[in-house]
């Protein structure tokens, strides 16, 4: 019998599977980076898209979105700080791509860091 973090797990790579390439294959990517990087955060599904959360029953924190272009967002549930700099107050919460290249693996990275820590 699977555990809810398993199949929590098994709905996200569905939905992932069945998305049209070559978005499939950035979203299974960014999926892959968010895993490494916080292997802490558990996968699943919020509001029809993959996303990661503390625990199976809580709110997710990390959400990727496959709409008219791939966005991954922090929710409101995470902890905020002001971006500082030219900024200032603003506290970003969403980044919107097409492709992941090494620059951009290494941002999502440290966004994903900056959720858990």
């Amino acid at each position: 019998m699977l555990s809810k973090d398993e199949k929590n797990l098994t709905q996200v790579l569905d939905k992932i599977s069945k998305m049209e390439e070559p978005r499939r294959a950035v979203v299974q990517r960014v999926h892959d980076i968010i895993v490494a990087t916080a292997p802490t955060l558990k996968p699943r599904i919020w509001y029809g898209m993959p996303a990661y959360a503390k625990t199976a029953g809580t709110p997710a924190l990390v959400t990727l979105r496959n709409d008219e272009r791939l966005n991954l967002a922090i929710t409101e549930k995470a902890a905020f700080r002001p971006a500082g700099g030219v900024d200032g107050a603003l506290m970003p919460a969403a980044w919107y791509f097409e492709t992941v290249d090494e620059d951009t693996e290494k941002r999502i990275a440290e966004i994903v860091r900056s959720v858990v820590e």
